[in-house]
């Protein structure tokens, strides 16, 4: 792996990265927070801080062991979760959904924001290509984050809404899959199923639906 090459993607999403996981799981909290839960509030993590939702192994040394050993073809990893007790929102099984999809919610407006601030760019004849690409870069990891925690298996956002979604028999059998869910999914992701039949379809539209939203933009700038 060229190390020079590493730098430069590092470089160009450091950034991207550190604003769609902060933002993310400060959402998770605050929206936990006007839901009645102020447990991630007293542990100060409704923060823009990163250092306070990187986790060491799972931010930063599992995606850059797997970019070495895939050769930037396969990337994973996470944040530090939000601490969320269900039990002490309003109405857990309402809110529980509201929670979950903050964290996706505010992904899918930063990919539109960066998606923004790419045309602006074009637009005002700044053509440095680190810039581009890091709005591209911005684009590509917050619909990644956005489409893959919407998956509908605990214990990510999407598996959470589901379980709000479901009646009580139902939402408790899918609830139980929880402490076993990280294994089942990381399986589907090796094994394919997610990124076939998850994440191509889902980012696909989330594209189509990002180029309706900044067509005004787009035009403007154009």
């Amino acid at each position: 792996m060229d190390i020079a090459q590493l730098i430069q993607t590092v470089a160009i999403y450091a950034l991207p990265v550190l604003f769609a996981i902060t933002i993310h799981e400060a959402a998770h909290g605050y929206a936990a927070r006007h839901f009645g839960d102020n447990t991630a509030y007293m542990l100060g993590r409704i923060t823009l801080n990163p250092l306070k939702h990187i986790d060491p192994v799972g931010t930063i040394l599992m995606p850059l062991l797997l970019y070495f050993a895939t050769s930037g073809a396969f990337l994973f990893g996470y944040a530090k979760p939000v601490p969320v007790r269900f039990g002490k929102l309003r109405n857990p099984k309402r809110d529980m959904i509201w929670v979950a999809l903050a964290g996706p919610g505010v992904n899918f407006l930063q990919a539109l924001l960066w998606g923004a601030l790419f045309y602006v760019l074009k637009g005002t004849d700044i053509t440095e290509p680190f810039f581009l690409k890091m709005a591209q870069g911005g684009i590509l990891v917050n619909l990644v984050m956005f489409a893959f925690n919407l998956f509908p298996l605990p214990p990510l956002d999407g598996g959470r809404i589901l379980v709000g979604l479901l009646p009580y028999r139902q939402a408790e059998l899918v609830s139980r899959i929880e402490p076993w869910g990280f294994f089942i999914v990381m399986g589907l992701v090796i094994a394919g199923v997610v990124s076939s039949l998850w994440m191509q379809p889902l980012m696909t539209l989330s594209y189509w639906l990002l180029d309706i939203l900044l067509t005004p933009i787009a035009m403007l700038f154009g």
